[in-house]
């Protein structure tokens, strides 16, 4: 199990459980997560990674326990002004080019960007060529850049990742990877949910679930991943 950090959490699970009537999507976890900290969330479909991340976010409902953000409820004004969220499916406008969406959400989070700012992000994740383009109308690949790009143009203490790695060729993995170390050395709190056992050979941690339990909290190897979730 993983030794206790002694930083102060800005993310902590207790007893947070999710259930739908009788099927129970997330048992009683608990857990903290410091600044500075990353953590790769492993385990097979239907394990809880999204369903944590998601009551994480603010995005569904707590059934039991709490989740806080920087001391806040989570999906209070005061936990989402400190999380981003970066979802499996990328949440897109259909009439906002790239550069629109960048500009729109950090004018939400009271950001002021330079256009030298955007088009450093934008070159960043890949997407120069596409700037000015509908990503609603992108392939997979070039949809879940510009979702990678709309979380870091707003500030944020927490980042959860839900599978980044889906549908990105061999470029823009390694440009994400580049950017979470990035953030990761700048002390952000980091948590990537994730099918890919490698990347827990890039974190500080790793929590595996199954069936919505934790079968492991500490370091591991791909090998152990495999084991762990039963791949």
């Amino acid at each position: 199990m993983a030794r206790p950090d002694p930083r102060p959490p800005v993310l902590e699970a207790a007893s947070a459980t999710k259930a739908y009537a009788d099927l129970v999507a997330l048992e009683p976890l608990s857990l903290a997560v410091p600044a500075g900290q990353l953590v790769a969330l492993v385990g097979h479909n239907g394990s809880g990674k999204s369903t944590f991340l998601r009551l994480a976010a603010g995005l569904l409902e707590l059934t039991d326990g709490s989740i806080t953000i920087v001391g806040e409820p989570a999906g209070s004004s005061g936990a989402r002004a400190a999380t981003s969220f970066l979802p499996d499916e990328p949440v897109l406008y259909d009439d906002l080019s790239v550069r629109e969406h960048l500009a729109y959400v950090a004018a939400l989070h009271g950001v002021v960007v330079e256009e030298a700012d955007l088009d450093d992000l934008l070159e960043r994740v890949g997407l120069s060529h596409r700037a000015d383009d509908l990503p609603a109308r992108f392939s997979r690949g070039l949809r879940q850049k510009a979702s990678i790009a709309l979380g870091l143009v707003r500030p944020f203490e927490v980042l959860l990742v839900d599978e980044p790695f889906v549908g990105l060729d061999a470029p823009g993995k390694t440009a994400l990877l580049g950017i979470l170390d990035e953030l990761h050395r700048d002390g952000a709190a980091i948590v990537v949910a994730t099918h890919d056992p490698t990347f827990v050979e890039r974190v500080d941690r790793c929590i595996a679930l199954r069936d919505g339990e934790v079968v492991h909290d500490g370091p591991a190897t791909p090998t152990d991943v495999l084991r762990l979730v039963g791949g």
